[in-house]
């Protein structure tokens, strides 16, 4: 299979599909990989390194994307962007982060160009896990922290609260909603800050993980409407991080909450990919990653990853590597066929949708997938 890896276009995206450790697993299998060129820059990955490891370095996006149908799959990180759309066309196999909830101008493009698009955070393991997501979801929950205390600093407009260590002052409050693969790294970091951090979530046995993982140093309180605005009213700092696979993230921080949190405080929302958590959630760009609400800093980066590159692109390829090659050896149908957790990824097919919760999100009818992949 001929595979193609165009260099990201988002804003200060400096993350690649694919590492020449990949390169080298797909070129082993027989496949041919083409690489635009400077594509593994912003990694810290020269194409000296991809041509080493039996990449073609093209020239351009269109040569990477197969503009003349050469090209039968194509790998991305990010979801195409509008400038992309010319590029995608029937026959092709998109693989990549889609997140097509929160975006139905995206949804009704692959549909229009008829795209076999596989997102990455619909591949789901029988234990309901999301290994493509996961590690994504591993560097964003570490970084919220992060970027959560840059915004705290009273240059940045924050409340001028340092997270803790500091003897006979109180610690800054961290609240997360949502203790799952993002919210537990969050606090994980937030803890090692020194912050006092709270764990909200309503699966019991996750905040009991957590109870134990963190040696009862996390406050884990079973998650309701009135636990979770009496805790976002005394926070310093909130982190959203709920994640429905697939879905639209739930709004559970509305605007008349804010309007009652301290002035200064912070919000941080991971789940923008998916419209987000907090009512006045947009996605920003590393560019310009904050905007306010009442007196709070909200940070709404929809690519937060891409802010480590070199780490995010390498946790990246660990996890989807695998897949990569089934895909490249089998065919998408063949693959999806033999892989259940691989075919909960196929979101679109031949100018129809096949994911349900997608669909009621974007206001689409989805079909069956096994239909899709019985024909």
């Amino acid at each position: 299979m001929k595979v193609g890896v165009p260099k990201e276009v988002k804003n200060h995206e400096y993350r690649v599909a694919i590492t020449p450790i990949g390169v080298h697993e797909l070129v082993a299998h027989g496949h041919e990989v083409f690489i635009e060129q400077g594509a593994g820059v912003g990694s810290s990955i020269p194409d000296e390194e991809y041509v080493a490891a039996g990449a073609v370095i093209v020239a351009d996006a269109d040569a990477a994307w197969g503009a003349d149908g050469s090209i039968e799959m194509v790998l991305k990180v990010k979801e195409p962007v509008a400038e992309e759309y010319h590029r995608m066309r029937e026959g092709l196999t998109l693989f990549t982060y889609l997140h097509l909830a929160a975006d139905k101008p995206l949804t009704d493009e692959l549909l229009a160009r008829r795209v076999t698009g596989i997102a990455y955070e619909t591949v789901q393991l029988p234990s309901g896990g999301l290994p493509l997501l996961y590690p994504m979801s591993e560097v964003a929950g570490c970084l919220a922290p992060q970027v959560g205390a840059y915004s705290l600093l009273k240059a940045q407009g924050g409340r001028g609260v340092l997270m803790g260590g500091v003897g006979g002052v109180a610690n800054a409050k961290v609240v997360i909603i949502g203790a799952g693969v993002s919210g537990q790294n969050a606090a994980n970091i937030a803890l090692g800050m020194g912050a006092d951090v709270t764990l909200l979530d309503t699966d019991l046995d996750k905040l009991r993980m957590s109870f134990w993982r963190y040696n009862n140093r996390v406050h884990g309180l079973a998650s309701s409407k009135l636990a979770l605005e009496q805790q976002v009213r005394e926070a310093d700092m909130v982190i959203g991080a709920v994640l429905i696979p697939g879905a639209a993230a739930p709004k559970l921080v509305s605007n008349q909450l804010v309007s009652e949190m301290k002035p200064g405080s912070v919000l941080v929302d991971i789940a923008v990919d998916q419209g987000g958590c907090f009512e006045d959630t947009h996605a920003t760009t590393h560019a310009d990653p904050t905007y306010q609400v009442h007196n709070s800093t909200f940070y709404c980066v929809a690519n937060m990853p891409g802010a480590v590159p070199n780490t995010s692109t390498y946790a990246l390829t660990n996890a989807t590597l695998p897949y990569a090659v089934a895909l490249a050896d089998k065919g998408w149908a063949q693959a999806c066929r033999d892989d259940r957790s691989l075919a909960l990824g196929l979101n679109t097919h031949a100018g129809q949708l096949t994911n349900g919760p997608v669909g009621d999100a974007v206001g689409i009818d989805a079909v069956s997938l096994d239909g899709v992949l019985a024909e």
